[in-house]
């Protein structure tokens, strides 16, 4: 079952839709009076079923990232049943932890998401809970256009919970960004309904609040899962623990018709069948259309998403498609879609949805400070290693910045007052404000350490006071920047000045009343990828990504980890795949410049390994380094730990012994969304080329498809265009100006002036005829630069008035045969375009 069209229906929907929790405010209170006076009593009656949904939002791991105690995400349930059952939109708690649900009377409870099925848009929330009031939910054949319905829920903030509004049902089977039809509404929906009840006048829930159409323009256009889709997932939610979803296997192209929203006159195109699929062993193909699914036309893909949901996997289905001309039906077993299961998410400081309560004080436990933790004090930007960190407050009012750096105890009062009144980088590249106007500059003596003191105007936007505190070899310096509105205030100034004044140059690790925001570490910090692998790594390491592969490196880049994932091809084994790597890395490498060990047999993440221990050079420094292989649940594994040889010993050591005891590989952590991902190392051929033409400079010739490119100018504008590959590279340089003499004689100087500067620089020099017949001069050096030695032959010849200077070069280290035939052949296919014309 496929959705090919997302994007473009996104794009034709695109004017409309932004997925939005729901709320609705439409109609006055005159007008829902005039049309049913019996409203209140419906709302009274239904309002005990639909309770408010508050929680967190889910973080990435990164350390320095705020939890904001105000950064909550809401939404809107309806109790199911009596027993704390609620049903809500996916979209509001796949991503929320530490759930509260509050009922109608204000109570409150702890909740966990118990089921999600996003297709629907439908999950579950359960809470421990006795005697609530159940919804009652109407029959879907009631629904009638233009009958009056109202909401209620919990738009934009969660102070508003229990809101009703009051429309009618704009349309139904509707089918806009869903996988089933919806119910169309003119009531105005707003941030966090979503999940929220749409009821009929006799109380009866017709449908849960799902979305709206919130582009610039549009008004009154909500839509609602209806009840029948709604008791379909809750059937299977409380039968199967999850939507029994049936898979055919096919990939369905909807009719241009109905990706525009106009009435399709044919079926759904077949625009791929899974091999391994049940409508492939039913004889379904490419390009047959769908015509129905049992007793049901489709049309469009909701059309089947309405069909489909009718069945259970291996349920017998007739399916009916046209081929060409002739219409045929199928008999297919049904197969199951699969879905990751639902995960409790809950925060690691508890489920207590303010992890900060109780905490009155907030500071660093590695840099020693502490000061005030007013409810409003939310923590911003924070650096890797915590010197530097941002606070604003949640009104608005005022930003505050805590910035330690290294300084002398030395520094006298004026030096320190001079220093602050400049404005300084933080680690981010954001610069500390300097005031236009100083109104206040003293040195302040005071119990518990003296400190700097500035205070200005910043430009018309308010004011910034900035202290300065010398501590142990720091500068602790703290900047507030207050609006202006609220800093002639003077009872706001004197809370301003009393969270200033709390900061201590001290920690006490026992008071339970202080937050330890500090994310310095001298420990391990795991990392985890999209393939479900995760392992340790000192936190002093910094990490770097590209596409297929990820990269960690000590901080001074000497020690690497590389990770790369690819999947197992059929058949391949960790013994064969170990193997090809040894055969290109010693490829690479002539066996003087190379080491590598027969590999090891181990154990990493529950699977045999490989460990290979390996070292290269180019003549100078020796890499050390050792390839870690193993393959599990369709992937293989490569880790790739390297450093200089010269560092072996207790760390290195220390390192591997962290990386492979903490390797872990956890499935159900993959993205769901994973393919097969190529190991481009199976189907390369290093002797493949393809061919490189210049038609400005009329040559052309065979390089191999492995190596790459790059070009350059020199300073007359002459153009080279280099072929690279590892410890060498052929460079063309083609000039139309210069004459071969001219060239001859500028290369016979530059050879000279480096002999001359380096009496180890010795070149050889020659006449000679190229390509059957061109006049040629020839320079071969042999040298080491920085330990690493050489071979270089450069040739210069003039070809349909063009004067071209090639030069060939090869590191010592690198000078196989093959790499050496490889560099001599792509020399020799040099053809020239006019001359191969004739």
């Amino acid at each position: 079952m496929g959705n090919w069209n997302t994007f473009t229906k996104k794009g034709v929907t695109a004017l409309l839709a932004a997925f939005l929790l729901v709320s609705v405010q439409g109609p006055s209170r005159s007008f829902a009076a005039e049309i049913n006076a019996e409203v209140p009593k419906i709302i009274e009656k239904t309002s005990p079923s639909v309770v408010a949904i508050i929680g967190k939002p889910t973080y990435d791991s990164n350390k320095t990232l705020e939890k904001n105690r105000f950064n909550l995400a809401h939404g809107t349930g309806v109790i199911v049943e009596a027993g704390g059952v609620i049903v809500t939109n996916a979209h509001v708690v796949k991503d929320m932890k530490n759930i509260v649900v509050v009922t109608s009377d204000g109570t409150t409870y702890n909740g966990h998401a118990t089921n999600i099925d996003e297709e629907s848009d439908l999950a579950l929330v359960k809470i421990e809970a006795s005697g609530l009031s159940p919804a009652t939910f109407a029959s879907s054949s009631d629904i009638k256009v233009g009958e009056t319905v109202a909401a209620i829920g919990t738009p934009i903030s969660f102070a508003l919970r229990n809101s009703v509004t009051v429309g009618i049902v704009s349309g139904l089977d509707r089918s806009v960004s869903s996988q089933y039809q919806l119910i169309q509404t003119d009531a105005a929906i707003n941030p966090g309904n979503s999940g929220g009840a749409l009821i009929n006048m006799n109380g009866e829930v017709i449908g849960i609040n799902t979305m709206k159409y919130a582009e610039f323009g549009v008004e009154n256009l909500g839509f609602a899962i209806p009840v029948d889709t709604v008791k379909y997932v809750l059937q299977h939610f409380k039968q199967y623990g999850k939507v029994k979803r049936p898979y055919l296997g096919l990939e369905l192209e909807e009719s241009w018709e109905a990706v525009v929203g106009l009435p399709s006159s044919t079926g759904l195109r077949v625009a791929y069948v899974d091999p391994d699929s049940p409508a492939a062993a039913a004889g379904i193909e490419q390009d047959n259309l769908v015509v129905s699914i049992g007793a049901s036309k489709v049309k469009t893909l909701v059309d089947y998403n309405e069909a489909i949901k009718k069945y259970l996997p291996d349920d017998k289905v007739d399916i009916t498609i046209q081929s060409g001309s002739s219409t045929v039906t199928k008999s297919v077993t049904l197969g199951e879609v699969l879905h990751p299961e639902t995960k409790w998410k809950e925060d690691a400081e508890g489920s207590d949805l303010d992890a900060d309560r109780g905490k009155t004080k907030i500071g660093d436990s590695h840099f020693g400070w502490s000061m005030k933790y007013p409810a409003g004090l939310v923590k911003g930007r924070q650096s890797e290693d915590g010197n530097s960190i941002n606070f604003v407050d949640a009104k608005g009012e005022f930003s505050l910045s805590i910035q330690v750096d290294s300084e002398s105890d030395e520094l006298s009062p004026s030096a320190l007052l001079n220093k602050l009144t400049g404005a300084e980088e933080d680690d981010y590249g954001y610069g500390d404000e300097a005031p236009s106007t100083i109104l206040e500059r003293q040195y302040v003596k005071r119990e518990g350490g003296p400190f700097a003191k500035i205070v200005g105007r910043s430009g018309d936007q308010g004011y910034i006071q900035t202290r300065g505190f010398l501590h142990e070899g720091r500068l602790y310096k703290l900047q507030l920047f207050v609006t202006k509105d609220h800093y002639n205030n003077d009872f706001k100034q004197n809370s301003y000045n009393d969270l200033l004044d709390s900061f201590k140059l001290s920690f006490n690790a026992q008071d339970e009343s202080l937050k330890d925001i500090s994310v310095y570490s001298s420990g391990n910090t795991t990392y985890t990828n999209e393939y479900g692998l995760s392992f340790a790594l000192p936190s002093s390491w910094q990490k770097s990504s590209y596409t297929g592969n990820s990269s960690f490196f000590n901080d001074d880049y000497s020690q690497m980890v590389q990770v790369r994932v690819t999947s197992a091809s059929s058949g391949d084994t960790l013994a064969a795949w170990s193997e090809r790597e040894r055969k290109q890395f010693e490829a690479q490498y002539v066996p003087k410049y190379r080491k590598i060990e027969k590999p090891e047999e181990l154990t990493l993440a529950g699977v045999p390994a490989l460990k290979t221990a390996y070292a290269e050079t180019l003549g100078n420094k020796w890499t050390a380094g050792y390839s870690l292989f193993f393959i599990k649940d369709k992937y293989k594994y490569q880790l790739e730990v390297s450093y200089p040889q010269d560092e072996e010993g207790a760390e290195v050591n220390d390192l591997l012994h962290t990386l492979t005891s903490t390797i872990e590989v956890d499935k159900e952590s993959m993205d769901q969304e994973l393919g097969f991902i190529q190991d481009l190392d199976e189907l390369m051929d290093p002797d493949r080329t393809i061919t490189y033409k210049n038609e400005k400079y009329k040559y052309s010739l065979q390089i191999p498809e492995m190596w790459t490119s790059s070009k350059s100018y020199d300073n007359k504008d002459q153009v080279s265009k280099s072929f690279l590959f590892t410890g060498g590279y052929l460079t063309i340089g083609a000039d139309t100006k210069q004459s071969y003499e001219d060239a001859v004689k500028e290369e016979d100087a530059a050879q000279k002036k480096s002999h001359d500067n380096d009496s180890e620089y010795v070149f050889t020099n020659e006449e000679t005829t190229l390509f059957g017949g061109v006049k040629a001069k020839k320079y071969e050096v042999n040298y080491a630069s920085a330990k690493v030695p050489y071979k270089e032959t450069t040739y210069i010849f003039n070809q349909n008035q063009i004067s071209y200077t090639v030069t060939l070069r090869m590191d010592e280290a690198v000078r196989t045969e093959a790499n050496e035939a490889r560099l001599n052949k792509a020399f020799a296919s040099l053809k020239f375009l006019d001359a191969a014309k004739k």
